[in-house]
């Protein structure tokens, strides 16, 4: 400070010094905390996925030379081809316990760079394409208790129609999945195949740019007749019926430039509620246009983000303004229907140290509050999450962070070094201060059907004021900022009634069809006045 003193006038000084003062207050002061899970996962985790049974799949991608996790027991993978290790012996996939917080490796043979995935309905985890070997490559993860022993499986009697290599996966009603678009891959096709394998996406194409903006589409099931999707690429929409390939509606380009990968955007539906007619999708940041093939590290991000109610005859993007610029952020879908923005850079753009000026401050966006107050600036955390990083909520309602690698291999000593911890972030409703709002959920049925009614029953330290929200989330797959097939349903309820042993039943009715929820698992979290419960795992069948 006196090497600064030298330089300003007395009043200057006065004001800076206020200003840090300022600063360390309302940094100290702000919503949500912070904590280190582990110092060390062994790998960066690219992709990241919550299974039911309370762990999580991390990975990243092989033909990355040696991770910081042995895969053990003379496992090793061989590849001839591999250009950096012929024989290897390390894990680029682990699975972290929630409970315990240990790492066991897992095993996959074929490059999953850049790939994508998408829970089935019956708890496994789709996992496709990729790059090299893994190019054209379908894999499944049985999650199973975390005292067993569970592994990749490459499918060997199935694989995709055409390679894809950045791609996104999204399950559908009937609880196949459909696979978007790659690199040069302007097609969709299914899981479990169909007849006519890869069909033709014509749009796909027609968004594409010269850095193709048309990567990792984001993919959104609207809870319509039929389950269409909305479809983002670059800056322009469609709804599509993938049962007649046939594109139902284009929608206004959205401004402010290119929003997919590399341009580093990020997109969330808003929770589903009410009479499940309405769907409001949200996009939020990017990089300048041209950013990337420039290579303009330092060129600002936009902070825009566009609104729009893809259900309604009319559609227009309403646009508003985030405190910062941002890109590679990652959009949460919380157990209040609120979005977590965590997560990214300020500058640059995706790509192998194309971003910098790390943005620390993760953001609220409230969807119900007028334009204007809609977002709220976090509690910053210290570690640089940028480029492949991930960000999923946890069924305790913390949002785990993961990943970081800006680099082609592993690099620790860096700027932005090669990140192995796990963090979680804690949002304000589980601060200590309401603990005594918090609801526990102490009975609910595994397994419902469309349509069914059902009873949970939940307990609160404190009376119950106001109508519980039952709200279940879906467990999506995390990567390069978009999760893959994540949306939070708001089911209808009746009122909170004592059942005379310190216990609330609740009445819900589950969803009518799978357009509202597609069949599978879901984490089923009591929400009472914005604080929610730990949840409990439900599974919606057809």
């Amino acid at each position: 400070m006196a090497e600064l003193v030298r330089y300003y006038t007395p009043g200057i000084v006065v004001i800076l010094i206020l200003s840090v003062l300022l600063f360390s207050i309302t940094r100290a002061d702000l919503p949500g905390t912070w904590e280190l899970i582990v110092q060390d996962a062994g790998i960066a985790s690219m992709h990241t996925a919550v299974t039911r049974f309370n762990t999580v799949v991390l990975l990243d991608r092989t033909n990355i030379g040696p991770s910081k996790k042995a895969l053990g027991r003379h496992r090793c993978r061989k590849d001839p081809n591999d250009v950096v290790l012929k024989r290897d012996c390390y894990a680029h996939s682990v699975l972290f316990d929630l409970g315990t917080n240990q790492i066991r490796p897992l095993m996959i043979q074929t490059d999953t760079w850049c790939s994508s995935g998408q829970f089935l309905s019956d708890g496994s985890l789709l996992q496709t394409g990729g790059d090299r070997d893994g190019f054209k490559k379908i894999r499944r993860f049985e999650p199973c208790d975390p005292n067993e022993t569970c592994d990749w499986v490459e499918l060997q009697d199935t694989e995709l129609t055409t390679g894809r290599w950045y791609a996104s996966d999204q399950i559908l009603p009937d609880g196949s999945v459909i696979i978007v678009g790659g690199r040069g891959t302007n097609t969709v096709e299914y899981y479990p195949p169909r007849e006519n394998g890869a069909v033709p996406f014509q749009f796909l194409a027609d968004v594409e740019d010269k850095q193709m903006d048309n990567l990792y589409p984001y993919v959104h099931l609207l809870p319509d007749d039929g389950g269409n999707l909305f479809i983002f690429a670059n800056s322009r929409a469609v709804k599509y019926d993938h049962r007649l390939n046939t594109v139902v509606k284009e929608y206004p380009p959205l401004d402010g430039g290119p929003r997919n990968y590399p341009s580093g955007g990020s997109s969330a539906m808003l929770a589903i509620q009410g009479d499940f007619a309405t769907a409001e999708i949200l996009i939020c940041g990017g990089a300048q246009s041209g950013a990337f093939t420039a290579r303009a590290v330092d060129a600002p991000a936009h902070g825009t983000c566009g609104r729009i109610v893809a259900t309604a005859p009319d559609p227009a993007w309403v646009t508003e303004e985030m405190p910062f610029g941002r890109i590679m952020g990652d959009m949460v879908n919380l157990p209040t229907g609120e979005i977590l923005i965590i997560n990214g850079a300020q500058a640059g753009s995706q790509g192998f140290e194309m971003g910098s000026d790390p943005c620390l401050y993760p953001l609220l966006y409230r969807p119900d509050q007028p334009i204007g107050l809609r977002f709220m600036t976090l509690n910053p955390g210290t570690v640089p999450r940028m480029y492949h990083s991930t960000a999923n909520l946890l069924p305790d309602g913390r949002i785990l962070l993961a990943g970081s690698n800006p680099h082609y291999f592993y690099k620790f000593n860096a700027e932005f070094p090669t990140e192995l911890r796990i963090e979680a972030f804690s949002p304000e409703y589980l601060s200590p201060d309401r603990a005594n709002l918090r609801p526990e959920i102490r009975e609910i049925p595994q397994i419902v059907r469309y349509g069914e009614v059902f009873d949970v029953f939940v307990t609160v330290p404190l009376p119950v004021v106001e109508t519980i929200q039952i709200n279940w989330g879906s467990a999506p797959f995390a990567t390069h900022s978009f999760s893959q097939g994540q949306r939070l349903v708001k089911l209808t309820v009746g009122p909170s009634i004592p059942d005379g042993e310190g216990r609330y039943r609740i009445q819900c009715t589950a969803p009518l069809n799978g357009a509202v929820s597609p069949p599978g698992y879901y984490m089923a979290f009591a929400v009472n006045q914005g604080v929610p419960s730990v949840a409990r795992w439900i599974r919606i069948v057809l």
